[in-house]
């Protein structure tokens, strides 16, 4: 019998005990409410750390911080350096029962978009249920919630039987390359556990849980159009020059692709010209050309967005087509670069929204269902889902405005979260 049958059996059985909180759900909840002030404090000392993803040193102090935290709770840590993919590394935290529990894979990560030269760096309470800070939401209240929750199994006697590994990547703002090294760590935790939890904030309502996560590949469109002087565009010999071939080519993803449901594809850039210059590092680039002369070459890059790996591939095979029925006098080639994978919505990832759902139910906390994948980005949680029965997202901080100065967490939810994380973790364990 799989894990997911298993789980669906055992918690029918239990039923009776799970129809409300166990006893010793009860002291779970107690000490997260007893601790609560603690957590707010280590959320507060690793917020004020700045740990922008090119901010290696800061990335390994937040590192360091938390990987105390998880000595403390009996866990064997390491830290895998970040060198062979430019980044500073990741964090690494193992409990092992040697018992025949299922194995849980919980994910946070240490880095922020904001680096050193943001104007963005500390903590600030604007009431009493908020608090404006840089990566509150995302992700560093994610990762306090994972400790709260881990806690409260350790406080109530419970944490002895599970079988953990937590994985706190160092890159999840801006991945190092290659990713096959860059999310190594990850993977091979997700090829060790049956089940994957992602604690980032998702679309920062707790009442939402992503059982889906879109992927993102970049790609990039080269053109190339036969020069004359512009008087001449259209003749048989000369054709319509790189412009509009690449102006056909984006016209045609528009129109016959955009009513994929869940697909996005977005041209993020353009140049084109008689030469054009483009540094992929700094994305950033010029193009020289005169009114007068056909476009001898033209350039565009952007991104697809997709909800499952069979829809990448088939997308990438019709634009691939669309590419290739170039107009007269020119031609053009598309490429696509590594990157996120899809997370699909699969029977044990929505079993697993429905365990989770029963625990807010039971804790008086309201309905949680899935997040539409168009709100979706994607995360490092997408990395592990091929490899595990059962995976879900967004089980960290409520919040909203990530990304920008504004950034907000809601510590009226944080207790609540740790409250369901924690219960989580306990009934998957029966």
């Amino acid at each position: 019998m799989n894990l997911l049958k298993t789980l669906v059996l055992s918690l029918l059985l239990t039923s009776s005990v799970f129809g409300q909180v166990s006893e010793t759900e009860q002291k779970m909840i107690a000490h997260i409410d007893e601790t609560n002030e603690d957590a707010l404090e280590l959320l507060i000392k690793t917020i004020n750390i700045n740990s922008g993803t090119m901010n290696f040193d800061g990335v390994r102090e937040v590192g360091d911080v938390l990987m105390a935290e998880f000595d403390a709770l009996g866990f064997e840590t390491r830290w895998e350096d970040g060198s062979g993919f430019n980044r500073a590394g990741h964090l690494i935290a193992e409990h092992h029962s040697g018992r025949n529990n299922p194995k849980l894979l919980l994910i946070g990560h240490l880095d922020t978009v904001f680096e050193p030269d943001s104007p963005f760096q500390k903590y600030e309470l604007v009431n009493d249920t908020t608090a404006r800070a840089p990566g509150i939401a995302d992700m560093k209240g994610g990762n306090v919630i994972i400790l709260q929750a881990l806690g409260a199994l350790k406080a109530s006697s419970e944490l002895d039987d599970m079988n953990i590994t937590v994985v706190m990547t160092g890159d999840e703002e801006l991945s190092g390359s290659p990713l096959s090294l860059s999310k190594k760590a990850l993977i091979d935790a997700a090829k060790w556990a049956d089940i994957s939890i992602g604690f980032e904030n998702g679309d920062g309502n707790p009442g939402t849980a992503n059982v889906s996560r879109r992927g993102s590949i970049g790609w990039e469109l080269k053109v190339t159009g036969t020069p004359a002087h512009s008087s001449q565009v259209f003749r048989e010999d000369i054709g319509a020059g790189a412009i509009y071939e690449a102006s056909r080519i984006l016209t045609t993803f528009y129109e016959e692709l955009r009513s994929e449901e869940y697909l996005t594809f977005n041209p993020g850039k353009i140049l084109g010209g008689t030469t054009v210059d483009h540094d992929a590092s700094t994305n950033s680039g010029s193009a020289f050309g005169k009114d007068n002369v056909v476009a001898e070459t033209a350039l565009v890059t952007g991104d697809i967005r997709a909800v499952s790996q069979e829809q990448l591939e088939r997308v990438k095979g019709k634009m691939q087509e669309i590419v290739s029925e170039n107009l007269p006098g020119t031609s053009a080639s598309i490429t696509f670069s590594e990157g996120y994978p899809p997370m699909a919505p699969t029977e044990g990832n929505n079993e697993l929204l429905s365990i989770y759902n029963k625990v807010s139910m039971d804790l008086g906390f309201g309905e949680v269902v899935a997040v539409n994948p168009l709100r979706a980005g994607a995360a490092d949680v997408s990395f592990t889902a091929e490899y595990v029965e059962m995976a879900i997202d967004a089980l960290g901080m409520s919040g909203d405005a990530d990304h920008t100065v504004e950034e907000v967490g809601y510590l009226n939810q944080f207790p609540r979260q740790a409250k369901r994380a924690a219960l989580l973790l306990y009934r998957l364990n029966y």
